[in-house]
């Protein structure tokens, strides 16, 4: 499969935009926290090649520990995470996967359990946002592993 159209090229102005969104959010101590977990998971759920190749990079190049990346997709039944931890990939997949009737309130509470009111609101715009990328990548069939080099991820080691 090859790549459809360049959306960053083609829509200039709001891939702009949707990047200076993004790149707020990371001043967000929650998503400092939290954001590689939820990119990946949500990249996973959405089955975005590009996104989850980016963000493990990312994730790795700052210090993730390799074995918790493997661990994301079975973090249910992984030991390698932290209360909080789960309580915001729970929330990151409810989210992203929304169900007929919302996000369930077993969830909400897990969550609520965890993390302050601002902290969920917080959350979830990023679990919004890397739901979007996600969407636009899929969409476009964006090459995994085609901005490393522009993105600096080639630091990663991974190829």
């Amino acid at each position: 499969m090859s790549q459809r159209l360049n959306y960053f090229q083609v829509s200039e102005e709001l891939s702009r935009k949707y990047l200076d969104y993004s790149m707020s959010l990371k001043k967000v101590p929650v998503v400092r926290e939290f954001g590689h977990l939820v990119d990946i998971r949500a990249s996973q759920l959405n089955g975005c090649g590009f996104c989850l190749d980016m963000h493990v990079k990312q994730a790795k190049i700052a210090g993730e520990r390799e074995l918790r990346l493997h661990h994301v997709a079975i973090w249910r039944e992984s030991t390698l995470f932290s209360p909080r931890e789960r309580a915001a990939l729970a929330w990151t997949e409810a989210v992203t996967n929304l169900s007929a009737h919302g996000v369930p309130d077993a969830v909400y509470e897990e969550v609520r359990a965890e993390l302050s009111e601002r902290e969920i609101s917080d959350l979830t715009f990023l679990v919004v946002g890397i739901n979007g990328w996600n969407r636009l990548n899929v969409a476009f069939r964006t090459v995994p592993g085609s901005a490393d080099e522009a993105y600096g991820l080639d630091k990663a080691g991974l190829k």
